[in-house]
């Protein structure tokens, strides 16, 4: 479409398209140009969301296509809901005839319609995680695999990310084809499948690969969604993996109408299977396709804006483009550097309490995003200690973790021995093979005696029990009185070290070997970095239950604590950004494991981390951190490097 068409089209008078007088020019274009492929990348806050809604209203107000012949995907429900509102509210009207959700919802609306030409009933039902690790746990058993040294949830990680890819059991390569003992991983998918089909059952990654196998097997189906649908559209491209890429290349054969809305420089995913491939090649996958940019920035200053653009410049992997706004420059970017992470929480909650004092900001308009999840243990403990209300976003509260509350019930038995609450939730944990039932007998025992279940099971395990289960539980009980005589000549963060290495939960971790086993050796880490700051195991046992006692869940007025990851598509006014540093930020695991592509997706973190800023943003970085009890010194970020030096204020503290 001309130039002029474009500018006819938008003017004011033209009360038809009066909805079109709300964007800018970049965003009429891509809102105008309905037919063929068109590839949209919408530069953090550049109104993406909008450019949606008001392409599916254009269309429909164009009369080229009923709400019944649009196919628009979302990766969440709540972004699904929110086009079809707004959408809704530009045409006054209703829209719910359309097909408009979540990848999973309409994989599965059509699987349902097809059903009977596949291996699966029309009533099927979608198992989640619980069910997933049940069957997992009925096939372990079934194949005598050693869960000492397998993981269950390893394996369901392994058939998650093959499931991504597009691969049945039948295209499993031999690099992927990863043994498990004496039964390889193609074995097990194949029966994890049968399993399924025998339960007349899916589980999410089924989903794509169905729709992919009926398109495939049945031409004359796939024909009638093309003609079904004329136009589709993609959100949040850049977050596809490659089973999702397949399905939308099958169903766009039909009319070639298709319009993917992303931002490869907001590409953080691919730790879950995302593709950041599938955004890149778009113009080689849709000939003559369209590529429209979106880079007039609505959110944030142009401090802000210029150093995510520098940073995000040093990937070599991306489509080019250059955020910019027309707001003020406010002010430069902090850069704050600190002795240690104690110094850095106490900064941010003292910066937070400024800001609260001296211009009223409310505490909502306020977050601190980390890197990894442990990271945010220092900055509740100052937060509390600033008596400042704090939310986890996407996660739990540092002490409300399990692995957390497993370890707190370690050091409460090696406190107190009396403690049966502890005990009864680490006597099999991990699993020594002590049974529900042998611990409720212990429990009756105990109270019929008045006596504490320890003392209780050093009889009862002599005595009553057999075999495994009980030289694992008499090897437990020693070991806590080996532990606690230590604590005689050794520090107490080294003992809890000891204990949590010698009772094998921290072995049990790492055999998992999962990303998210990682992040709880790190949450364990930073638990035994806790018992640090207090001269003794009582002094921290008090600390932490008093932290319980503040709640403030009925409170909305809050500080956001979240992840970068968890912040994708969140904005605030000011911004924390904490842990800028060498092997924190660039992760030392993501660019060892992954080399450029692994730090390029960290600059691709770091970025969206910095456009989560509307006013205020301080990054952080402190030259030592205590790891496991004993401090690490480290150079700060090479991020840091890569910002423009007059767009941001060192201050050293």
């Amino acid at each position: 479409m001309s130039k002029n068409t474009i500018e006819q089209i938008m003017k004011p008078q033209n009360e038809h398209f009066e909805y079109l007088t709300q964007l800018n020019k970049e965003q009429a274009e891509a809102v105008i140009a309905i037919d063929g492929p068109q590839l949209v990348l919408a530069g953090a806050g550049t109104g993406k969301t909008k450019v949606l809604t008001t392409r599916i209203a254009h269309i429909l107000n164009m009369k080229r296509a009923l709400p019944t012949e649009i196919l628009a995907v979302t990766f969440t429900n709540k972004a699904a809901k929110e086009m079809k509102e707004r959408v809704g509210n530009l045409m006054n009207d209703s829209v719910d005839h359309m097909w408009l959700g979540t990848f999973h919802a309409i994989a599965a609306k059509i699987l349902r319609i097809h059903s009977n030409v596949l291996e699966i009933d029309q009533n099927f039902t979608i198992v989640d995680s619980t069910e997933r690790l049940k069957i997992a746990k009925q096939i372990f058993e079934d194949y005598n695999i050693d869960t000492e040294r397998f993981s269950y949830k390893l394996f369901l990680y392994q058939l998650e990310r093959l499931k991504d890819r597009g691969l049945t059991p039948d295209k499993v390569q031999f690099a992927d084809n990863n043994a498990f003992g004496h039964v390889k991983l193609r074995e097990l998918y194949v029966e994890y499948q049968k399993r399924l089909v025998h339960n007349n059952a899916a589980d999410f990654g089924d989903l794509l690969l169905y729709n992919i196998e009926l398109f495939n097997g049945h031409l004359n189906i796939l024909e009638h969604y093309h003609s079904k649908f004329k136009y589709i559209l993609v959100d949040e491209y850049q977050d596809t993996n490659v089973a999702q890429y397949i399905w939308l290349r099958l169903l766009a054969q039909g009319s070639n109408n298709i319009c993917c809305v992303g931002d490869d420089d907001q590409s953080i995913y691919g730790w879950r299977g995302a593709e950041i491939g599938n955004i890149l090649k778009f113009e080689k996958d849709f000939q003559n396709a369209k590529v429209t940019r979106l880079e007039k920035n609505y959110r944030s200053t142009s401090y802000i804006l210029g150093v995510a653009t520098k940073l995000i410049s040093h990937n070599v992997q991306r489509h080019g483009k250059n955020l910019w706004t027309d707001r003020p420059g406010g002010e430069k970017v902090k850069l704050i550097s600190l002795y240690n992470e104690v110094e850095e929480a106490r900064y941010v909650a003292d910066q937070i309490s400024q800001l609260r004092r001296v211009h009223n900001l409310p505490y909502s308009s306020i977050a601190i995003l980390v890197r990894v999840g442990y990271q945010t243990r220092s900055f509740e403990e100052s937060l509390n200690s600033f008596r400042i209300p704090y939310k986890i976003i996407g996660g739990m509260k540092f002490y409300e973790r399990a692995e957390i509350k497993d370890g707190l019930a370690y050091i409460r038995l090696l406190y107190n021995r009396a403690d049966n609450l502890a005990f009864e939730r680490i006597v099999n944990t991990p699993k020594r093979g002590i049974g529900r039932a042998t611990v409720d007998a212990m429990v009756l025992e105990s109270r019929a005696a008045s006596l504490p279940l320890f003392e209780v099971a050093k009889t009862y395990a002599a005595n009553t029990m057999k075999g495994r289960s009980k030289s694992a539980l008499l090897d437990l009980l020693e070991n806590f009185e080996k532990w606690s005589s230590m604590l005689k000549y050794t520090h107490h963060a080294d003992v809890v070290n000891t204990m949590l290495e010698e009772s094998n939960y921290l072995k049990s971790l790492r055999e998992e070997d999962t990303a998210e086993a990682k992040e709880r050796i790190d949450n364990l880490k930073e638990l035994i970095n806790g018992l640090n700051d207090f001269s003794n195991i009582g002094e921290f046992l008090e600390h932490v239950s008093l932290l319980s006692d503040i709640d403030t869940s009925s409170n909305n007025n809050v500080v956001s604590i979240m992840t970068i990851h968890a912040a994708k598509g969140l904005e605030f006014d000011t911004v924390f950004l904490p842990g800028w540093e060498e092997g924190l930020f660039p992760s030392t695991r993501s660019v060892e494991e992954k080399k450029d592509i692994g730090l390029e997706e960290e600059r691709r973190l770091a970025y969206v981390a910095i456009t989560r800023a509307k006013q205020r943003l301080s990054i952080l970085f402190t030259s030592s951190r205590r790891i496991y009890g004993h401090y690490q010194y480290n150079k700060p970020s090479r991020f840091i490097k890569e910002l423009p030096k007059s767009h941001v204020q060192l201050i050293h503290f």
